[in-house]
């Protein structure tokens, strides 16, 4: 294995980023990943979507203002138009938001009713992967918990999409010269540092879609579990999932029926954080990096010099040349 000048100083720019990133991430605690009550001074500011299963019609109006608000392409079919619901959608770098169809009722007690309908999105973690991934701040959770994107210093690395637990950010492969991770940022200018005001929740007409603080809809979801224990599952998803999502969900079916993924209560960035932490403690990891190749290198130009100096004739060989002579 030959190592080079240049993929030494490659690897070793890489790795000095990598250990100022992991040392300027702060710890999770467990606690506050598992239970959002334990941290109450934060919560309250935060801001959430109630999402009601049981309420969605499947009008696509969400799409629609989400398209419009984020300047995104039309899409090919028209928002009226049903026949997408005949495949699983999911987000990407053209919709950052898609309602998918289910067959069956939206609940034990809507049994007139014989579809289902869910919408999907980022769900704005309390405790991001992304962010906790991006080894450079692209991604970053804002004070009233929106998960925004920078464009401007992304290094296109993709780590993000990779830790995503819930496969939502995407990539812009077909743009060779400026390309961006693109997903929903809650209706979040980052330029111009506004708060959360989510379109589509505002262009939803049957209320499916409630937009608040957290705080204040983790209370509606459990007044509604309480006045219509029949309708619902007695379950708030987001709540602990994956540490806490700012979007919170009422389904009248199991969750996972719906397309939600199932995820423990504790965020996939705690073992990320403290494998990060356990690596980059004390700079063992980038001396260990940097001693490795020192050697290669050392090693390399040795055999190098080997190779270049001239080839030593035998004595005997000499000594039979002076005797031909």
């Amino acid at each position: 294995m030959r190592v080079n000048r240049r993929l030494f100083i490659k690897t070793g720019l890489a790795t000095l980023a990598g250990s100022a990133v992991s040392a300027q991430t702060p710890k999770t605690d467990a606690k506050t990943a598992t239970d959002p009550s334990s941290e109450p001074t934060k919560q309250s500011v935060h801001a959430g979507c109630l999402v009601d299963t049981t309420l969605c019609i499947g009008c696509r109006k969400c799409e629609e203002a989400c398209t419009r608000n984020n300047n995104l392409p039309r899409p090919e079919k028209p928002f009226t138009d049903k026949t997408v619901f005949r495949e699983r959608r999911r987000p990407n770098k053209d919709a950052f938001t898609v309602v998918n169809q289910y067959p069956g009722h939206p609940s034990p007690d809507q049994k007139k009713i014989e579809l289902t309908h869910c919408k999907v999105q980022c769900m704005h973690c309390l405790t991001p992967t992304c962010v906790s991934a991006c080894v450079v701040g692209a991604m970053t959770r804002s004070a009233d918990g929106a998960v925004v994107y920078n464009k401007t210093i992304c290094l296109g690395c993709r780590y993000c999409m990779v830790a995503c637990p819930f496969e939502i950010p995407a990539y812009e492969y077909k743009d060779p010269l400026l390309p961006r991770v693109r997903k929903c940022q809650f209706c979040a200018d980052f330029d111009k540092g506004t708060g959360a005001n989510p379109a589509c929740a505002a262009a939803c007409p049957t209320e499916a879609l409630v937009f608040g603080r957290r705080t204040q809809l983790l209370e509606l979801a459990e007044h509604r579990l309480k006045k219509r224990p029949d309708r619902y599952v007695n379950h708030i998803y987001g709540r602990y999932e994956a540490g806490g999502t700012s979007w919170l969900y009422l389904t009248g079916r199991p969750a996972d029926n719906l397309g939600l993924i199932t995820m423990p209560g504790e965020s996939p960035a705690t073992l990320t954080e403290a494998i990060q932490h356990g690596i980059f403690k004390f700079g063992i990891f980038p001396i260990a990096v940097y001693s490795t190749l020192a050697t290669l290198m050392w090693r390399n130009r040795k055999k190098e010099k080997k190779l270049d100096s001239p080839v030593a004739v035998p004595q005997e060989k000499k000594n039979d040349e002076g005797d031909k002579k």
